[in-house]
């Protein structure tokens, strides 16, 4: 590898610009090919051996999809099967009757709130992509508002889901920071929520609010299709009526599982149930559980019968056929990124900074996220750069540095991190419309998590 640190700072810059040239310019090339080809470019310009680069690239690709991808497609057969047994349309009818249009995009922070608590941020979306698809076409319908409504209620989704999975435990990444800095869970726990709300509020409906007229999203027809079952509303009048409950406890069935391991490890870590919770916890086995129950009981509700449900999975897997080849794509050009050293570097860089520490955790945090597309790699490194540095400081004081180290790690979630293409190939954006929307928001998140830890600490030095 080559080891100058400006050396590779630049390589990185140029890299992203490359990845962006090939799939907006005149190549058009699709986000797949584009994100392996740069991979390559990557590699060999910092130095790796040829023949292993290939290694290199299926390795990252590989360990990307080893989780994300079976999640996305377990998700996307349950939302295809709520879609088309009609109970996603159940869901919406029953937000848009109970909500003036304005109180909508507020429903929904709540709802990804409240999934957020035990979920990843890719997993979390997943579950919410149906009903996201469905209250928002309702509400174009409703409102006569075309290429607006979809922004208004999938921000706060963003939002919601992307703090909870930065700056609150028990999410894996605060329990790094919250382990190797020592501070107490419950604490974290306690303040990360003081943070959380506010920044939620801020970067999720306010922000959509002025945003979406400004972007105008408007997704394919095939996609609308896939989420909401449009072309279904035929033969679901063949169906039984799916009672708006049951809609409800499907959907959860995935979130109560992980809810029910993250309880377990925050009441009785070391008990007997800890492994048990630990399996149905796990985000495969939850939505596996969560897919089987909706084949059943949706099935049986609603009289669709075995080949329908058979089908439906089949037309989900097809449509995210694309999706899932980007996800891996981005882990390659993650993978390259990190095997060039490009982490080191920025530790190497920052590590005799001179700041506050609340500030200090979360630039290392950002900037080791962005640089690497892995907000695990901004939150390890950045504790341990802080840790030594800690000394005398408060209880409460720690637990806000945990926080603004989690803020840092979801900041400028760009092109080189899968939840950026998973959000932009899920609801047919361009880069810059992702961009401006899902990058902004989490760097929304990522900044008023700062601001509102370092107020705080102000009160605990």
């Amino acid at each position: 590898m080559i080891g100058s640190t400006a050396y590779l700072v630049t390589l990185l810059f140029a890299s992203i610009a490359l990845l962006i040239l090939l799939i907006n310019w005149k190549t058009k090339l699709h986000p797949f090919l584009a994100l392996l080809i740069t991979s390559a470019v990557t590699a060999l310009a910092a130095g790796e051996e040829i023949g292993k680069i290939p290694e290199t690239i299926a390795a990252g690709a590989g360990d990307t999809l080893g989780e994300t991808g079976v999640v996305v497609a377990l998700g996307a057969m349950l939302g295809r099967l709520l879609a088309d047994s009609g109970a996603i349309q159940r869901i919406a009818n029953l937000v848009i009757e109970h909500s003036s249009p304005k109180a909508a995009p507020w429903i929904m922070t709540g709802v990804a709130f409240i999934i957020g608590i035990p979920m990843f941020f890719e997993v979390g979306l997943v579950v919410l992509i149906p009903v996201i698809y469905a209250v928002a076409s309702q509400l174009e319908k409703k409102t006569g508002q075309k290429k607006l409504w979809y922004l208004r209620i999938l921000v706060p989704a963003i939002a919601a889901l992307a703090c909870l999975h930065g700056m609150v435990p028990p999410h894996p990444g605060p329990l790094i920071a919250v382990s190797g800095l020592d501070a107490n869970v419950g604490m974290t726990i306690g303040l990360g929520l003081v943070c959380a709300i506010p920044t939620v509020i801020l970067a999720g409906p306010v922000y959509a609010r002025w945003i979406a007229p400004r972007v105008k999203l408007e997704p394919t027809p095939e996609l609308i299709d896939q989420y909401t079952g449009a072309r279904a509303e035929v033969d679901q009048k063949e169906l039984r009526t799916i009672p708006v409950w049951l809609a409800f406890v499907t959907v959860l069935v995935p979130v109560v599982l992980m809810l029910v391991h993250t309880v377990v490890q925050l009441v009785a870590p070391e008990s007997v149930f800890e492994p048990v919770a630990e399996v149905i916890g796990n985000p495969i086995i939850a939505m596996l559980a969560g897919v089987v129950f909706a084949a059943i009981a949706l099935g049986w509700t609603s009289g669709m019968g075995g080949e329908r449900i058979r089908s439906s999975f089949g037309d989900s897997l097809k449509s995210i056929a694309g999706v899932i080849l980007i996800i891996g794509g981005g882990g390659a050009f993650n993978e390259v990124l990190g095997d060039s050293g490009i982490g080191d570097a920025v530790v190497g860089a920052t590590s005799h900074l001179e700041m506050n520490l609340i500030l200090l955790g979360w630039f290392i945090g950002i900037l080791l996220s962005f640089a690497t597309g892995s907000a695990t790699v901004g939150i390890t490194s950045a504790t341990g750069i802080v840790a030594p540095l800690i000394g005398d400081h408060s209880g409460a004081y720690v637990s806000l540095l945990v926080i603004a180290i989690g803020s840092g790690s979801i900041g400028l979630n760009w092109v080189n991190h899968a939840g950026f293409w998973f959000v932009k190939e899920s609801f047919g954006m361009t880069i810059g419309q992702a961009t401006k929307t899902h990058m902004m928001v989490q760097t929304l998140v990522s900044v008023f998590g700062l601001i509102f830890a370092f107020l705080l600490s102000l009160l605990f030095v």
